[in-house]
């Protein structure tokens, strides 16, 4: 669908919670934002022979790697509580989480400039576009997740019923990414260095989320960080509902999924306060 025929209306001036009106545009819209959602995954693999197969690549030779080096070179041990499970499946459970915030976000950052064309000459709901970015990361995470369940009844010789907590978990995680995106999306288009300080802060937010150290390798300094990381039980709930088979510890969960609510609310109202000068910057 050519950018100049997608057209939306908006009605009403008064105070709606960040979300509320996204919500209505998402249902009303939906038609086209899966139009936007296939179009976004089709156009990152335009030219590329292997195609979304790169999507599977990038994660699993990362994998690879952390395996030879923590398990081979350093022989960092797999935490008491799941010493018995594959050291490889085990990173990779914990990683798919983190691999769809991070993906989102930095690929969310640039999403506003490089569609200007759309939000300038078009009335368009701009906030809808980070999410559209999420959407087309969460198909290549599914893909991910496929390989790790397989990685798990291939290892386990079974599939443990705690995988019906998934879609709870990626809805904490898009909570969580939603709202960074939105800032960082809305900062881009007024400091074109938002991108680049996005990836050092990523780089910092890695490694104090529990993905290859278990939480008792932080000094008791970090932990206090690594605590109020509103990814911590989402990884920590990764594992246990797709390797473990246990029921995740509900009360980190709340705290993540309200941490990542809050993250989501203040998103949205930064994003909409920035929006009303985007037309005359980009």
């Amino acid at each position: 669908m050519p950018e100049s025929s997608i057209v939306f209306t908006s009605r009403g001036t008064g105070f709606h919670l960040p979300g509320t009106l996204f919500l209505r545009v998402l249902v009303q819209r939906r038609n086209l934002i899966g139009q936007l959602v296939r179009r976004d995954f089709e156009q990152r693999f335009v030219g590329s022979i292997a195609g979304w197969v790169w999507t599977l690549i990038h994660p699993l030779v990362m994998l690879l790697i952390w395996v030879f080096v923590f398990q081979t070179v350093l022989h960092v041990p797999t935490p008491a509580w799941a010493a018995h499970k594959n050291f490889a499946v085990y990173l990779l459970c914990g990683y798919l989480p983190w691999l769809l915030f991070s993906e989102a976000v930095v690929r969310s950052a640039g999403c506003l400039v490089d569609h200007a064309t759309l939000l300038t000459k078009t009335v368009f709901p701009s906030e809808v576009l980070p999410v559209t970015v999420f959407l087309s990361s969460l198909i290549s995470n599914a893909l991910t997740i496929l390989i790790a369940v397989a990685s798990v009844l291939i290892t386990e010789h079974r599939l443990p019923w705690t995988l019906v907590f998934l879609p709870l978990l990626v809805f904490i995680a898009a909570l969580l990414s939603i709202g960074v995106s939105w800032i960082a999306a809305s900062l881009q288009v007024y400091l074109r260095d938002t991108a680049q300080f996005v990836q050092v802060l990523l780089n910092v937010w890695f490694w104090c989320t529990p993905i290859l150290l278990d939480d008792a390798s932080f000094p008791p300094w970090a932990r206090a960080a690594v605590h109020w990381n509103p990814l911590t039980a989402v990884v920590r709930a990764y594992r246990q509902c797709l390797l473990i088979g246990q029921l995740p510890n509900w009360s980190d969960l709340a705290l993540s999924a309200a941490l990542s609510a809050v993250v989501f609310v203040i998103g949205g109202l930064f994003f909409r306060r920035l929006k009303r000068g985007f037309a005359d910057v980009l």
